[in-house]
């Protein structure tokens, strides 16, 4: 075997054997479950950090509510509905309108967040740290029960206000408010009616009892803490948070960030986030926190030290994201001026290329209204904008393959003289301007674009329960038609996709995908050698099965890239002069000229 032989049998190799441990070690990703927290009658309270600037303020100590039965307002909006508690003021009981657990009749809407008392509790509250002048007592507290002033439905119209005296001159108000998507307003209000000046110290809190039992737990997803400090993004997965060093001021693994004017802080899961945005453009303090006895991670975003003279009033605006990661509702946002908001979508390593590309094909489907479709319509797009890269292939293929008699001739007259080989052959690719690497740029683009598309089609939410044709119900799943069911017409169902037996359950999808690099293969007469010939064979049928657990809408990506790319090459080898034989490739018979 010579040493082109070897080459082309170790690349091969190691090709599939990176795919190979691509799927041992990162298996498409199942929910996995997680031990929940056992919520007894007792929870902790809200813990406010010193506001930012203040390094030195002590925190408040850690207090424990009592769960009573307090009244709750509804939430009431074209895309939420829920409740919020009058006790504490949490924003704690919301699921996402037309947004179901899985595709079965009847599945019930995705719940977001839960209150004290239920498994996997998961909300958002806000509150003041006493000051000066202001005894620990005398702001509320997470038992505070808030009194209600005018609306008691929180929707897009009627916002909701909540009133607390503390009986030494001091009131404080909380106006709710909420936009059309997923957009919560708290304006923390204090009004000073007694006789000295006091201060206090607004925050607003996200907290998670336990890790999601619904983690997917694959490498190429973020889920956990995300938060941007001025431009600069920060992603902290669960159990990175358990391993923040000890904040001294209460022994708890944390990590703390001034932001000087713009950022924003809170969890991100694959496809739903919640999110607390200061005022843009003024400090705050932004914690993230994990509580190991109790095995909470919480977020905090504490604002600047609120200083009130006697008769007058201080106001704290605070924003709350608790929805959906939809690309248009988080892009409106970042233009009403929320910075680098797109950027809690985790676009990865590629973001300059995935960005982008979302961000056409959400374009495409503006246009299209299917995004099967949209997918091919962003193939034809990246294989037009490759098309004279992939011209200069293929016409650099065709002319190597013109000069392949030269060539064995070349390497008889060398025999085993490598340097010799080399020499001559170099000379002979200047003389006839052929550059043998050329066929190789067009692939090595294709890996990004391949990564890059898989990324977007794995994170984006306008993917999931993205219908295509037919059986095709969910773009962002497997295809989940079988072979060893003859696709339906037989009276039982696929094989359960955790199953062995899903990986050679091929669908409709995968088998055109391995028909589609057969066909594309057979452009080109096989190679005389029986090794190169025996791996080309065999590489469209393992891709076939490598890929057929990958999401429908990549697979459909493939195809189209390999039928266009098949249109592309047949034609620039007839204006090269050369016909491909298929069907003579096919039957192993010379191609003609």
């Amino acid at each position: 075997m010579d040493e082109q032989n070897r080459n082309l049998l170790l690349a091969s190799v190691l090709s599939f054997l990176v795919i190979i441990i691509w799927f041992v070690l990162f298996p498409p990703p199942e929910a996995t479950q997680s031990p929940s927290e056992a919520v007894s009658e007792q929870t902790i309270a809200e813990l406010a950090p010193p506001s930012a600037g203040q390094a030195n303020e002590p925190a408040a100590a850690l207090v424990e509510a009592t769960v009573t039965d307090a009244k709750r307002l509804e939430i009431k909006t074209d895309r939420l509905h829920g409740s919020l508690s009058l006790q504490g003021g949490r924003i704690d009981e919301l699921a996402l309108t037309g947004y179901r657990t899985d595709l079965t009749a009847g599945s019930p809407d995705v719940t977001l967040l839960r209150p004290v008392g239920q498994e996997e509790a998961y909300y958002s509250a806000f509150g003041w740290v006493a000051g000066a002048g202001l005894a620990p007592e005398h702001v509320p507290t997470p038992d505070t029960i808030w009194s209600l002033s005018g609306n008691d439905v929180l929707t897009t119209q009627t916002p909701v206000t909540l009133v607390w005296d503390n009986g030494v001159g001091q009131q404080f108000q909380r106006k709710i408010s909420i936009d059309a998507d997923y957009m919560f307003t708290v304006e923390q209000t204090i009004v000073n009616n007694g006789s000295t000046t006091i201060e206090a110290l607004p925050y607003g809190l996200i907290r998670r009892h336990g890790e999601p039992s619904n983690l997917k737990n694959f490498f190429i997803l973020h889920e956990g803490m995300v938060r941007l400090s001025d431009g600069e993004l920060e992603e902290v997965d669960y159990d990175s948070m358990v391993d923040y060093d000890i904040d001294p001021r209460d022994g708890t693994p944390s990590d703390r960030v001034d932001v000087a004017e713009n950022g924003w802080i809170g969890f991100t899961d694959h496809y739903w986030m919640t999110t607390l945005v200061p005022t843009q453009g003024q400090p705050f303090r932004s914690t993230a926190k994990y509580y190991p006895s109790l095995n909470i991670y919480q977020t905090e975003a504490v604002m600047p030290r609120q200083t009130i003279g006697a008769g007058a009033s201080a106001t704290v605006t605070t924003q709350f994201f608790a929805g959906a990661k939809e690309w248009e509702t988080i892009r409106n946002y970042e233009r009403a001026g929320v910075a680098g908001f797109l950027d809690s979508i985790d676009w990865g390593w590629f973001f300059f290329i995935t960005k982008p590309m979302f961000a056409v094909l959400h374009w495409l489907n503006t246009i299209i209204g299917n995004m099967g479709w949209s997918i091919i319509g962003l193939t034809l797009l990246i294989k037009a904008l490759l098309l004279p890269l992939a011209y200069k292939s293929y016409v650099s293929m065709a002319k190597m393959k013109e000069l392949q008699p030269e060539m064995e001739k070349i390497k008889e007259r060398a025999g085993d003289d490598r340097q010799k080989l080399q020499k001559d052959m170099m000379e002979l690719y200047k003389k006839e301007k052929v550059n043998p690497a050329a066929g190789c740029l067009p692939m090595l683009l294709q890996i990004p674009i391949f990564f890059s598309l898989y990324k977007v089609i794995f994170v984006t939410l306008e993917l999931r329960h993205a219908p295509w044709i037919g059986w095709i119900k969910d773009l962002s799943a497997p295809d989940p038609s079988s072979i060893l069911n003859l696709f339906g017409l037989l009276p039982w169902g696929a094989p359960d996709p955790g199953s062995l037996l899903a990986f050679v359950s091929l669908g409709v999808l995968p088998i055109l995908l391995g028909i589609s690099m057969y066909l594309q293969q057979k452009l080109n007469p096989a190679p005389t050698d029986p090794t190169q010939a025996m791996i080309f064979a065999w590489m469209p049928w393992v891709f076939m099965f490598m890929l057929g657990t990958f999401a429908s809408g990549l697979v459909v990506y493939w195809i189209a890239n390999n039928t266009i790319t098949f249109i592309q090459q047949y034609a620039i080898m007839r204006s090269q002069g050369y016909k491909p034989d298929i069907l003579g490739n096919i039957l192993g018979k010379k191609a003609s000229k």
